[in-house]
């Protein structure tokens, strides 16, 4: 569908962007940003014969900022437990291991009662492996603004995106709130339809901010973005610009980029392994995390995160990093928002896909990434994947999931 072409969209998508002018004062450091050979790289992330590698290696084609970890961080127990055996995929009887397969994985992790219980790490992938998960970072986001609120960085989830970007005024995100825009019910006119290389409205914005590095996606946001025919606060529209404003409201609050401030109120008080990386949405100089869908961690740290969530906000060593009243209110469905609208099979917190029938949630991410927290089964699924389409396959990882509770459970 979306991928058919994807080298003649690449082509012409570089010819297009390559024929008009980089607006960025390029200096050394971000000249090597520039080059046709990056801007095309950039253009073909996607390529569904190679996006196995490609999401295991985006600080090669994009501008970073790092997450620092804490030094010496320990790893998560680790109980071993086989979960070999027969799973149906699509009404196929697999093996474990075409099962993987068959779900386009590069990385598993299982936590099952605070231990790794499996790991599989494939297509050359590793335990110390950053791989791009795309909007799981959308849950980080949400997470850094609990923080902010609790630190009292941010006032209240009340407030007024302009209240922090007043550049924000007469903009679509002149009216909604920090809460609105966790809800992704900001009434911002947006399309979020994946076609990459075309000309729909998020492919403009990640072909212009994230391929050729022209402006930034809260460029945009000022100075494109109209109200859509919803209020504020009225209807689910899922809006990756949403998170991205939401990055940008978090780094006037705080006073500091999104990645160290991640780093100082998350990554090294919850005692992540590895350090994580953003990719940025232009060089250096004038790049932003793209807090959209940009961050890049391992499987463990990501399965971390997960279970930190798990425990009520504490982490394995014990640390209230995140409050449990957060925990709740950025997870636990509100009263009718289950789904979250016309043709959705799961309902939407802040940031986070509720699953309706159960308490279990999860961080979600294009082309079939997962944190996945099952309260009920004491669980926790970290799964990093490279489908060749980037959504219409979360029912075999749901079922794969599910299957894997269920031996566990046994």
């Amino acid at each position: 569908m979306v991928h058919k072409n994807i080298r003649t969209f690449s082509a012409v998508l570089t010819m297009a962007l390559l024929s008009q002018p980089i607006a960025v004062s390029a200096g050394e450091d971000d000249a090597r940003w520039l080059s046709p050979t990056m801007i095309n790289a950039r253009a073909s992330m996607f390529e569904p014969t190679l996006n196995f590698l490609t999401f295991q290696h985006m600080d090669q084609m994009f501008a970073t900022r790092t997450v620092a970890a804490a030094e010496n961080a320990k790893a998560l127990p680790s109980k071993p437990i086989s979960l070999e055996g027969e799973y149906e995929i699509d009404g196929k009887k697999l093996s474990l291991e075409e099962a993987l397969e068959s779900t386009s994985t590069n990385a598993l992790v299982v936590v099952k009662d605070g231990n790794v219980v499996f790991e599989a790490y494939r297509n050359g992938s590793d335990e110390n492996t950053r791989f791009l998960t795309f909007s799981v970072a959308k849950s980080y986001v949400s997470t850094l603004i609990g923080l902010a609120l609790a630190d009292g960085s941010i006032k209240s989830l009340d407030d007024k995106v302009t209240d922090y970007l007043p550049e924000m005024k007469g903009s679509g995100y002149d009216g909604p709130t920090i809460r609105d825009l966790l809800r992704m019910r900001s009434g911002v006119e947006w399309l979020e339809v994946y076609e990459f290389g075309s000309d729909t409205q998020l492919t403009k914005v990640h072909d212009n901010a994230l391929v050729a590095y022209k402006y930034r996606w809260c460029d945009y946001a000022v100075n494109e973005s109209r109200p859509g025919p919803n209020a504020p606060g009225s209807a689910f529209n899922y809006a990756t610009l949403d998170t991205s404003v939401l990055g940008c409201v978090l780094e006037k609050a705080v006073g500091m980029t999104g990645a160290q401030y991640m780093s100082e109120k998350l990554w090294k008080p919850a005692g992540m392994e590895n350090d994580a990386y953003w990719i940025m949405d232009g060089p250096p100089s004038v790049g932003r995390e793209f807090f959209g869908a940009g961050l890049a961690a391992t499987a463990r740290d990501h399965a971390r995160f997960g279970l930190m969530f798990l425990n009520n906000g504490l982490s394995e060593g014990g640390k209230q990093v995140v409050s449990e009243d957060w925990v709740k209110e950025a997870t636990v469905p509100d009263a009718g928002s289950e789904p979250a609208g016309p043709g959705e099979d799961f309902g939407y917190q802040y940031q986070w896909w509720t699953m309706p029938g159960s308490d279990a949630y999860s961080a979600i991410g294009l082309y079939h990434q997962f944190i996945y927290v099952d309260p009920a089964s004491n669980l926790v699924i970290a799964k990093a994947s490279h489908t060749a389409e980037p959504v219409g396959h979360d029912k075999e990882n749901m079922d794969l999931f599910r299957q894997i509770t269920a031996r566990l459970a046994n």
